[in-house]
């Protein structure tokens, strides 16, 4: 059975269908239009608030890697000071004008203090001299000395007027004994002014913070920052924590505004709008791309300024980034080097038992922060290096391998070689000059035994000459106790030619244990002629048992000789009875000390300054050598060298050299 009513209804019921499906494709791609049209705009501004953030964070890494870097370079200042005030301390003009040069190169360098072994202050530049050392600078100090590093203290001293101060400790020693310190000030708001880039400050507001996120130092040169653009970096300062604080000074991008007015206005412009903020992203894109093209230039130039060798390698000690100074240091290009593992081509044969160690030490996770070696050229000539390793890790902390910096020394090595020499021969050069001012002296105490051997030579011959005639036996107990008594003046002789031979020859430095007994019995011939020649008594106090050293003999000789005759000059003009020197010695916290002690005119405090100078002297004909030379060699065995007044007049000369231990004590 057919409907008619249902089939005219169903073609109508179709075309309904078929209309309402064309009226809603239209309407979903409008939806889907304008969907679009609202997802692209804020799909835009969290890219371009990303890309922000982003941007801000590199900079921020590039800020504190800068601040980092001049603090570093500072360190590295100091550290040389602090060598040179160790080795051979600088004059008092040298060391300002050392201070007036560390300062013109840190501006944010406002105060050096150098403090000696005893913690009192012997020189400073800049800012006041405080009575006592900050508390956080105190605490640094207390963990510097225990890990005998430079140590930051916190910052300290911030307040709403005036910015925080931050403290470097930087101990100093000599022999591994400790030999003062050296204190920097730094000033944390000029840090901030000289090294960040104007351009920078004018889009960021920067903070250093405390440990307690108190604000010690600010800049904001484009006004506060929002809020929105933010990033903490902590500054890798060992033993302070200072977080710098970047806020941007740039708005939120705003979501572009009235989207639902008409949708006639938005389907309008809703394509140029979108093609303007492509472009506006593509503009901003390119900008910042060079503006870190022009950033990765900079830095690149500036590692390749470097003198310094880098050297980067992962934690299997691959070779993943060197700069252009160390590959000059190795005489290889990049292309040679980078991904290379172990054995490297600049490995030197005789130390390669030593390259295969520590790099064992770098796959386990154990470096030598800081080590000397030797790298060879392909030509086969070997460069003496200094080398640190710090470990190198990525934006999150993690270790990706280790940074390395190399320092070609050859020119160090060569200045070392050559100060040695001069050194040795300054002081061949000291000893003849003494035996050439004993020399009236020798003359007179060898004309004494050569006169007697030819008195009893010439005895015996009367003797055997006149027994010979009279037919009498021959006296053999006088012939034997007048030859005796000439071998006796020979052999005096002969000894003393002998000490003056072993004296002035020239020869090589060697250190080996000696007692402080044979030092003294090698000069005491020497000495005694001089003592005799200004009718001085010379007293010899040495305890019975005394450890050894490790000392070359004959510098210690040359050291004592020097001390005495300056004494027996010093007692020229003392009355006859009071002409005493007396050579002392004794063992104190496991130095064993010598004193040379007179009872002459003493040293007037305007000469006693200047007394260790070299080409210093009181004496008309002196050269000023001998004291300088006698300090020089005393610290060349890790000792030291003083002098003080004697309560009873004139001076007392002492020197203590660390003792050797062993399992009894030596004579």
């Amino acid at each position: 059975m057919k409907f008619p009513f249902a089939q005219q209804l169903a073609p109508s019921s179709a075309n309904e269908r078929a209309r309402s499906w064309r009226w809603l494709v239209p309407v979903l791609l409008v939806l889907l239009f304008l969907a679009v049209l609202i997802w692209l705009p804020w799909q835009a501004r969290e890219m371009e608030a990303t890309e922000r953030q982003e941007q801000l964070i590199a900079d921020t890494l590039w800020v504190e890697q800068t601040l980092r870097f001049e603090l570093a370079r500072s360190e590295e200042a100091l550290a040389g000071l602090g060598a040179d005030l160790v080795a051979r301390p600088p004059s008092p003009e040298a060391l300002q004008a050392r201070f007036r040069q560390m300062f013109n190169n840190g501006h944010e360098l406002v105060r050096i203090i150098w403090y000696g072994p005893d913690g009192k202050a012997i020189a400073s530049h800049g800012l006041d001299l405080p009575a006592v050392l900050p508390a956080p600078t105190r605490l640094a100090a207390d963990v510097a000395g225990a890990t005998k590093r430079g140590r930051y203290s916190e910052a300290y001293g911030a307040t709403e007027a005036t910015p925080g101060l931050l403290d470097y400790y930087l101990p100093l020693y000599a022999g591994g004994k400790p030999a003062g310190s050296l204190v920097a000030t730094y000033s944390l708001q000029v840090l901030l002014d000289e090294t960040v880039p104007w351009w920078f400050a004018q889009d960021n507001a920067l903070t250093l913070l405390d440990r307690d996120d108190r604000a010690v130092a600010r800049r904001a040169a484009g006004g506060p920052g929002r809020g929105v653009y933010t990033h903490r970096r902590e500054l890798d300062l060992p033993g302070a924590l200072v977080v710098l604080s970047t806020d941007s000074v740039k708005r939120a991008p705003k979501l572009l505004p009235n989207l639902l007015v008409g949708s006639v206005i938005v389907l309008a412009l809703g394509l140029v709008l979108s093609l303007g903020s492509l472009w506006r992203h593509i503009s901003r894109t390119l900008a910042a791309e060079r503006a870190l093209r022009q950033q990765m230039a900079f830095r690149t130039a500036m590692e390749n300024s470097l003198i310094t060798g880098l050297r980067a390698r992962d934690l299997e000690g691959r070779v993943t980034y060197v700069n252009r100074a160390f590959c000059e240091i190795v005489g290889l290009p990049p292309e040679e080097l980078v991904g290379k593992k172990p054995p490297m081509p600049y490995w030197a044969p005789e130390v390669m038992a030593e390259y295969e160690e520590r790099f064992a030490g770098v796959l386990s996770g154990n470096i030598t922060p800081q080590f000397e070696t030797v790298f060879q050229r392909p030509d086969g000539v070997r460069v003496p290096v200094l080398v640190y390793e710090a470990p190198l890790v990525d934006a999150d902390g993690r270790q990706t391998g280790w940074m390395s910096s190399v320092q070609d020394i050859t020119d160090r090595k060569r200045a070392e070689e050559l100060n040695r020499q001069q050194q040795e021969k300054l002081e061949t050069s000291a000893r003849l000059a003494t035996m050439g001012e004993m020399s009236s002296m020798l003359a007179h105490e060898l004309n004494q035994p050569l006169a007697a051997i030819s008195s009893y030579t010439a005895g015996a011959l009367n003797v055997l000459e006149r027994t010979g005639k009279s037919g009498e036996p021959v006296n053999s107990g006088m012939l034997r106790h007048a030859l005796e008594q000439a071998r006796q003046q020979a052999q005096r002789a002969g000894q003393i030619i002998r000490s003056v031979h072993e004296f002035v020859k020239k020869r090589e430095p060697r250190r080996e244990p000696v007692t402080i007994h044979s030092v003294v019995e090698g000069v005491r011939a020497l000495v005694e002629l001089q003592a005799r020649q200004a009718a001085v008594t010379l007293r010899v106090e040495l305890p019975p048992r005394l450890p050894p050293v490790l000392a070359d003999r004959v510098m210690l000789e040359q050291v004592l000789l020097n001390l005495t005759r300056n004494a027996i000059e010093a007692m020229v003009d003392t009355s006859l009875e009071q002409r005493v020197l007396r050579i002392a010695a004794a063992l104190d916290a496991g130095m064993v000390s010598v004193s040379v002690i007179d009872r002459g005119h003493g040293i007037p405090e305007e000469v006693a300054a200047g007394l260790f100078s070299p080409f210093f002297s009181t004496k008309a004909e002196g050269m000023g050598m001998g004291l300088s030379i006698c300090r020089t060699a005393i610290e060349f065995h890790g000792g030291t060298l003083s002098h003080a007044p004697n309560p009873d007049g004139g001076t007392i000369f002492s020197f203590a050299l660390p003792a050797q231990a062993a399992s009894g004590a030596l004579g």
